[in-house]
């Protein structure tokens, strides 16, 4: 079948198997929710253009990510009317939110179209704009003293178009602004509604960021947004995040072109995708969440190497972030690109910009319904395949949730921008598994502090081991990445193993000096500034070896839903 001249690349008993067989649900709040119930009716109206926001920021989404996205959407949604095949392809390509997208488990993604692939730079630049023509473009517009010109064409937030022999940038708010326009109004109706002051306060603050070619206006959103945190019911986040851009981290790699980069202080910084979370504040959760902020400034302190760089976290006075537990009421954007996993939490903003640069704190939000939608009894046969009888006690998926709390926290420990920028296209994964191995390294201080108790740290270590790092896969995203050099780093270090029978054995006395053995070496990495060093760290401990295909190949035997489907209310 073909859709806008392109035949759908999947048989309709492909699609059948994925949505049938191996896509879980993720289902958001409704109207039933009893916080909804409980939110004012100023809030219940608020809630409305807040999604009606989101929504718009989708299609902002849709077109950074493919330049056929929006029309093959579009055609989707028409042959669906009369096509139960076009309806399921219309389906994985809204789980995906594009027209390709990688499912967790095959090396290559997954395209939806025979003739439409993605792109190493997306839709950020021109679809045919090679690595090599890239560079030879940019050294030659800074040979030609067009500095500003490349300085934008370098930056977070700006859409790159071809200008005859050279490049050109066009900022997110003049090439989105007739999206931008309509949100930014839907923000202010919100606005207008919201029962919130310091909420509606930020929203004036993110409404005014998007009308506007001004950096300052992000930065002051960002951190109207980040101090968020007293009795406030709505959660709004308009999230801008670096990790699909595969094109302008390869300058890294040119010497020759970073040397006249440096020479002429520009920074390189790869392109933002915007992604929205809407949701109801959770007091509940919040509160233990909060717990383990209180103890971030003794943790910095314990850093390996902790006086050779700046972190954001001071070792003295108040910590600058906030955290909330979030009951969820939309995901969109890049935050519903469902492509072989789905965030349970984030902590934004990111080093790279500019609120974090000029002293702004930091916020972390927790998403309820991702860490809830676990398949128990698939846990249950993993265990019994994989694991030792007397470790089965131990696993528990609340466990992984302070896992979760401790990695996001985590970004806010260790070195910062400048170091992990250095590292190119490996900055991410570095940044990803070192946010991890904090978390790990540092419950034992927690539990010190009586934060959680000791079986509760037995119950974090085995529950990261299995739910985390047993791989489905051979991993190519930054966060699967970082999970292998976990699994092989311990695994080489004797810190668990496995008998004759495939099954799990955790040596619990050993297990904290090998994961701060593995934190000391990550910022070693870091405080390199070298990107061939973080690719010879990066190979030294992804080898997919026997015991991990085996792990993959049980995983696979118990069947993986390696596919999302986000089920929205509102």
């Amino acid at each position: 079948m073909k859709i806008n001249g392109y035949e759908i690349a999947l048989s309709e008993n492909e699609l059948d198997e994925i949505i049938n067989h191996r896509m879980r649900t993720i289902e958001l709040v409704s109207k039933d929710f009893e916080g909804y119930k409980n939110l004012t009716d100023g809030n219940k109206k608020a809630l409305e253009h807040l999604v009606a926001a989101a929504k718009i920021l989708d299609d902002v989404a849709f077109i950074q990510d493919h330049e056929k996205n929006m029309e093959m959407k579009q055609a989707l949604q028409e042959a669906a009317k009369e096509s139960a095949y076009a309806a399921k392809a219309l389906k994985l390509f809204t789980s995906f939110h594009g027209v390709e997208g990688h499912n967790g488990i095959d090396l290559e993604p997954i395209e939806i179209f025979k003739g439409i692939k993605g792109a190493k730079g997306r839709n950020f630049y021109p679809s045919d704009l090679s690595v090599e023509e890239f560079h030879q473009i940019l050294t030659r517009m800074i040979e030609a003293g067009k500095i500003d010109e490349v300085k934008k064409i370098l930056s977070v937030r700006t859409m790159v178009r071809r200008d005859q022999d050279m490049l050109k940038a066009i900022d997110y708010t003049e090439f989105f602004k007739d999206e931008f326009s309509k949100a930014a109004n839907e923000l202010e109706v919100a606005a207008h509604y919201t029962t919130d002051e310091e909420f509606k306060d930020y929203l004036g603050w993110q409404a005014q960021a998007l009308l506007q070619n001004n950096e300052d206006m992000d930065m002051l959103a960002d951190k109207h947004w980040a101090i968020l945190q007293n009795n406030n019911q709505l959660e709004f986040t308009l999230g801008r995040e670096s990790y699909d851009d595969e094109l302008t981290p390869t300058v890294y790699d040119n010497p020759q072109l970073m040397e006249l980069l440096n020479a002429h202080h520009i920074e390189v910084n790869p392109k933002d995708m915007l992604g929205v979370r809407v949701g109801i504040i959770n007091k509940q959760g919040t509160d233990l969440i909060l717990k383990f902020k209180e103890h971030m400034p003794e943790l910095a302190k314990l850093m390996p190497y902790a006086d050779k760089y700046h972190q954001s976290v001071s070792g003295s006075g108040e910590l600058k972030q906030t955290m909330v537990d979030v009951d969820l009421v939309a995901l969109t954007g890049d935050y519903a690109q469902c492509r072989g996993a789905i965030t349970t939490a984030q902590n934004l903003p990111n080093n790279d910009k500019l609120a974090i640069k000029t002293g702004g704190g930091r916020r972390n939000a927790y998403h309820r319904q991702v860490r809830k939608s676990g398949d128990k009894e698939r846990n249950k046969k993993l265990l019994e395949r994989l694991v030792s009888p007397e470790l089965h006690q131990y696993f528990d998926l609340e466990a992984d949730h302070l896992f979760v709390i401790g990695h996001e926290n985590g970004h806010s420990l260790g070195p910062d921008n400048e170091y992990q920028r250095a590292l190119g296209l490996y900055k991410s994964t570095v940044e990803e598994e070192k946010a991890d191995v904090v978390s790990i390294a540092f419950m034992p201080e927690y539990a010190k502090a009586g934060v959680i108790d000791e079986e509760t740290l037995k119950r974090i270590y085995t529950t990261w081991v299995v739910y985390r790092l047993f791989l489905k896969a051979q991993p190519l995203e930054a966060h699967r990445v970082g999970e292998l050099i976990h699994f092989n780093f311990l695994h080489d270090n004797k810190a668990f193993w496995f008998d004759e029978n495939h099954k799990l054995h955790i040596d619990f006395d050993k297990f904290h000096d090998v994961v701060y053995q593995m934190l000391q070496e990550t910022i070693e990495v870091q405080l390199s500034k070298s990107s061939a060093k973080a690719k010879e760290f990066i190979d030294k401990y992804t080898t997919w070896g026997e015991t991990s295909k085996y792990i993959a190949q049980v995983q696979k035997e118990l069947g993986v839903k390696n596919y999302i489907w986000i089920e929205g209310h509102f």
